[in-house]
């Protein structure tokens, strides 16, 4: 009786764990054992190791740095870059104050 409620809870914790993943990240996990190799491989998924976390927040923080409107570029899709780049440096630990933020916009914009 002790191994069925073991494989039960076994089997719980795997559908716990993969129950919110992606298509892409739900097959990655099926060849995972039990839930704590899924965990594992889970925590190494979304950001990579530690030198590839480490590496894609120094070329987000130079992709920051660069930043500039782009000839014929409208304020919306200006807004959409600048977003999206300062969302994953928030990702990645990166923190910003908001001052910051809206003097970087503002300095990166063309006179027209």
């Amino acid at each position: 009786m002790m191994r069925k409620q073991k494989c039960k809870m076994i089997k719980k914790a795997k559908n716990i764990l993969t129950f919110d993943l992606s298509y892409v990240e739900f097959f990655g996990t099926a060849r995972c054992k039990n839930a704590k190799e899924i965990w594992k491989m889970l925590e190494v998924t979304p950001e990579g190791t530690i030198d590839v976390g480490r590496s894609r927040k120094h070329t987000l923080v130079s992709e920051y740095e660069a930043f500039r409107m782009k000839n014929a570029e409208t304020i919306s899709k200006l807004q959409t870059r600048f977003t999206r780049i300062v969302n994953h440096l928030f990702g990645l630990g990166k923190m910003f104050k908001d001052d910051e933020l809206n003097i970087k916009i503002l300095n990166c914009l063309t006179r027209t």
